[in-house]
């Protein structure tokens, strides 16, 4: 075994962490704290331990989600295991995905809560430690027990207990489930209950380039950068978005050209609005809205069909494509929309691309970081104004704000869905999938 000293890759905030005995930990704080490294550090040298007494220790990691497992925490583990240097004594499969320790069988086990069957069928035994990674993901406290009792029966001989690890950045909102039950723990005698930022890193881990971006949001939106690099839940006030991030353009700037065009889709039909936003993201990684469709049924006598919806689509995606001389790349639609997908494909052969839809908190915080970022233009032409207007006016239900799923209003948001879900459905490629 790789001899490492801990205390120069576990910053002197976590002793507390490293050196407690109890069973529970829930370990919270903000972007850039290092909670989740400092938990694989931990789990990899727990196993280590009994693997030098040629004991066989499994540990169960656990996202919310099966497909995010694999660019998050089989990847944490992984560089773990490397700080020990002992990355080619285990074997790493994807199907399923574990780590296996080659000599004596030791593994790390990943799961998505959503194959819950699977999750509780297993038999792994031998077990010495569960981590919920992003728990404020899970639904409530409710899931973590389902799984929790299944793994304390599995519990290794060696070991006095089974050692419960969640990781989370806590939601904005201080009512969110995951908020009130972290809080509730905290006079609990077989709780550790741990909140860190970056301003806790006396090792020099957070680089200067961090520091830059961490600083760009601080001076854009000090609330935001409290909740996304401070940890706190600064709360939701009433409306969704500060309107002075969203910067007007004249032109486009000479000094940053557009790399690629994406295109997002609302779709309403007979009831309500149906809108399209072209997006530019620039060499500068900045995102600029250059035109927005907008048709809305209300109060026509004969509203547009299907068909006519797809031509308007078409012909105002080739004005956007000849006028800016760039091919779309992603296009992207309401997942659960279906009719103007079909005429789309049938008419044309043009496929959109449905998004997955998450809890609308969750959707619109990812806008509020690009917003943070001071990354969102927009062309102040007359067909964007009402992406502007109903942007302007989105709010949150009043009487939602203090509960752990805060609603908005659903009355003129048409273009404020359609950003959300361009946004959402490029997080890699404007750089906010972290």
């Amino acid at each position: 075994m790789k001899m490492i000293d801990i205390q120069k890759e576990v910053n002197p905030h976590f002793k507390k962490v490293w050196k407690t005995n109890k069973p529970y930990n829930i370990l919270r704080g903000g972007r850039n704290s290092f909670k989740s490294s400092v938990i694989a550090l931990l789990l990899v040298f727990m196993m280590l331990m009994l693997i030098k007494k040629g004991e066989k220790a499994n540990v169960v990691v656990i996202r919310k989600v099966a497909n995010t497992i694999r660019d998050s925490v089989y990847l944490k583990i992984q560089w773990a295991i490397t700080k020990f240097g002992l990355m080619n004594r285990f074997t790493c499969t994807v199907s399923p995905f574990k780590i296996t320790h080659k000599k004596t069988g030791s593994t790390f086990y990943f799961y998505g809560q959503d194959d819950f069957q699977k999750l509780k069928s297993n038999d792994i035994g031998n077990i010495i430690a569960v981590w919920y990674e992003e728990a404020a993901e899970f639904k409530d406290a409710e899931e973590f027990d389902q799984t929790n009792t299944t793994f304390m029966r599995q519990k290794h001989p060696l070991v006095d207990m089974v050692r419960f690890f969640w990781s989370y950045n806590p939601p904005r909102n201080p009512y969110s489930w995951i908020n009130e039950w972290s809080e509730s723990m905290k006079d609990e005698k077989n709780y550790l209950v741990h909140h860190s930022s970056y301003q806790d890193d006396e090792l020099g881990f957070v680089t200067e380039q961090m520091l830059q971006d961490i600083e760009r949001i601080k001076n854009n939106d000090y609330d935001y950068y409290r909740y996304l690099y401070l940890g706190e839940p600064v709360g939701l006030g009433t409306n969704v978005y500060n309107m002075d991030l969203f910067t007007p353009l004249q032109e486009l700037p000479e000094d940053d050209d557009i790399i690629l065009i994406d295109d997002s889709t609302d779709t309403g039909h007979q009831v309500s609005a149906t809108t399209h936003g072209a997006f530019a993201l620039t060499k500068k990684q900045n995102v600029i809205l250059l035109d927005t469709y907008y048709y809305s049924p209300h109060n026509k006598a004969k509203k547009k069909a299907p068909s006519e919806l797809s031509k308007d689509f078409y012909e105002w995606r080739k004005e956007i494509i000849e006028k800016y001389k760039r091919n779309i790349d992603k296009e992207t639609i309401d997942s659960a929309e279906g009719a103007l997908r079909n005429q789309l494909f049938l008419d044309y052969g043009i496929r959109l691309h449905p998004i997955a839809k998450k809890k609308k908190v969750d959707m619109i915080d990812h806008v509020h970081v690009l917003l943070a970022q001071g990354r969102f233009y927009y062309l102040d032409t007359p067909n964007n104004k009402i992406f502007i207007e109903e942007h302007k006016k989105y709010q949150w239900k009043e009487e939602t704000r203090e509960t752990d799923d805060p609603q908005v209003i659903k009355e003129d948001d048409h273009t404020c869905d359609m950003f959300q879900y361009y946004v959402n459905d490029n997080l890699r490629k404007l750089g906010l999938k972290f």
